[in-house]
């Protein structure tokens, strides 16, 4: 049991880092946008809920009888201000999730339950042309949710990150019916805290290609990259780099009576190294204030 609960922690270390994803040691959650996914929306005040539900029994080379699951609720609330800066609408938001997270490894098991580590993005750039959208974004994550070596499934990492987001998405016709979108994420992490391990760097590339079937209805096919960039630093550091890559469908509706998109869509993992492959689940409501 003792051998058991030693692996336990170094498997949930790596498996369920960030929010609720087996993803690599960042922060942010692969999957987390779909289509038209580098599309900021125009001036105004927005409430976006995003509901990530994850699950993995497959760790490739890593131990038997691997299991990860978990679920976050991350309220997202957006600011496009009227201010205008080189041509883009500028803006800010701030996202404070609350998750549950499990991992085990044979009889080993943790999970927990609470706030995560808050994002507060305090620079939003977007610009708006006939057929392309840009959006260029700098965020922090806070080590505000609970950390502990102890606990595997802590909803916490311990340390903070400096996110940089870049991306766009192209309208193949002027009644914008046909989109591809490419976001992408660059996070440069901090030394984390009792441990004084500096994950690597780590990026994410999500993409999108949809087809509007009416003025209320997308549908499209969506998927993500998740590279580990660089080697951990410090006490106890590898030269492991973790990736996977995933793909899937997704459906967009809007409903015009209530101001509400909503979004459903899921991804399926593959060619992880390092890392487990999993499943994500996710629904994302948006309305407009």
């Amino acid at each position: 049991m003792k051998t058991q609960f030693r692996l336990l922690l170094a498997v949930g270390a790596l498996a369920l880092p960030g929010l609720v994803q087996a993803q690599s040691v960042g922060h942010y959650p692969a999957g987390a946008e779909g289509i038209k996914g580098a599309s900021l929306p125009p001036t105004g005040v927005y409430l976006r809920d995003y509901n990530i539900g994850y699950f993995a029994d497959d760790f490739p080379g890593g131990p038997p009888d691997f299991h990860a699951a978990g679920y976050v609720n991350a309220p997202r609330l957006i600011w496009m201000t009227p201010v205008q800066i080189i041509g883009a609408t500028y803006g800010m938001d701030v996202i404070v999730p609350f998750g549950y997270k499990e991992v085990s490894v044979g009889a080993a098991k943790d999970n927990r339950f609470g706030l995560a580590d808050i994002q507060i993005e305090p620079l939003l750039l977007a610009w708006h042309e006939d057929q392309l959208d840009l959006a260029l974004g700098y965020a922090v994550w806070a080590p505000t949710g609970d950390f502990d070596l102890m606990h595997p499934a802590s909803l916490g990492q311990g340390f903070w990150t400096h996110m940089l987001t870049f991306g766009g998405t192209y309208f193949f016709d002027s009644a914008k019916t046909w989109a591809l979108s490419l976001l992408g994420r660059y996070e440069f992490n901090m030394e984390q805290q009792y441990t004084h391990l500096t994950p690597g760097q780590d990026l994410t590339l999500e993409w999108g290609l949809s087809k509007g079937l009416s003025k209320t209805v997308d549908v499209g096919l969506i998927g993500y990259y998740q590279q580990q960039t660089t080697t951990d630093s410090g006490p106890g550091a590898t030269n492991l780099k973790s990736r996977v890559v995933a793909a899937g469908p997704e459906i967009n509706a809007v409903c015009p009576k209530l101001g509400i998109i909503t979004s459903l869509r899921y991804a399926r993992e593959f060619a992880a190294e390092y890392r487990p492959e999993g499943n994500t689940f996710t629904l994302t409501l948006t309305k407009r204030f």
